[in-house]
């Protein structure tokens, strides 16, 4: 009878006790990191600009267009919900579903979230960026006019920080979410869904205010790096333990060395 995976698996071997602390541990560092780096809001709404410049510029600028094609339906509730979700649940729900049922997927992916939050720290706090639903008056916050959770209450603000745009990580890990969904699922609904899923995210922080374009593009060369990063640091780790150890000294009985020391 074959082994549990996550007794056949040494890096998982210690169970949900040891992940559980290193995810809450690591994401208020991470989450103290984004509250303490919040920069200046004027300095924010500039850089929303360069980036609104460059966007016209690239003929890509489309957040306003696409807001508003959507205001008034069914689909700009959906992607409301699905921005809530993305983060909140989607990464913590398929993190949870690949250690129970793909080990090495779920290191894969959990590595990748932690690389990306260290990654992202130094941006956020050299490169504070206003969301467009704080830099450009023409665009709406849908998720507190729509979904009564304000995004803008002392209470949320005070978990979060608002003036970190750039990069998008609820884009960057929906493509990690995705592929790991698409790559690990056993049925073909689920791996439609893992494909979909970040064009859908991709989708909602625009609809919903909260991300330029380019701020996805620069989500997912985060991710990207988190990857190279974690894949980096993976394969010094195999290298270490697989290493032959060095050839022991052999011992020189200790008449023969005091015969060559006479």
């Amino acid at each position: 009878m074959a082994g549990h995976p996550l007794r056949s698996t040494g890096g998982l071997a210690s169970g949900w006790r040891l992940q559980l602390p290193l995810f809450a541990g690591a994401y208020l560092l991470y989450a103290a990191g984004r509250y303490l780096t919040i920069g200046d809001y004027h300095g924010a709404v500039r850089h929303a600009d360069l980036i609104v410049d460059a966007e016209r510029m690239l003929g890509i600028a489309v957040e306003r267009s696409v807001q508003q094609a959507l205001q008034g339906t069914a689909w700009l509730g959906l992607l409301n919900h699905l921005y809530l979700a993305a983060q909140l649940v989607a990464v913590p729900a398929t993190l949870v579903w690949l250690y129970l049922r793909a080990p090495h997927g779920y290191r894969r992916l959990r590595n990748v979230v932690l690389a990306t939050w260290l990654l992202s720290l130094p941006v956020y706090a050299l490169f504070p960026v206003a969301p467009p639903r704080l830099a450009d008056p023409g665009m709406v916050d849908t998720i507190t006019a729509q979904t009564g959770f304000a995004l803008d209450s002392k209470l949320t603000t005070a978990l979060y920080n608002p003036l970190a745009a750039v990069p998008s990580l609820h884009a960057g890990f929906a493509l990690a979410v995705g592929v790991a969904i698409a790559r690990h699922a056993r049925t073909l609904l689920p791996r439609l869904l893992g494909a979909l899923w970040p064009a859908a995210i991709a989708i909602a922080v625009v609809a919903t205010g909260n991300h330029f374009v380019l701020d996805i593009a620069a989500g997912i060369i985060a991710t990207l790096a988190g990857l190279g990063l974690s894949l980096g640091v993976e394969r010094l780790t195999t290298e270490r333990r697989t290493q032959p150890a060095g050839r022991p000294r052999r011992r020189v009985p200790r008449e023969v060395a005091d015969g060559a020391a006479a």
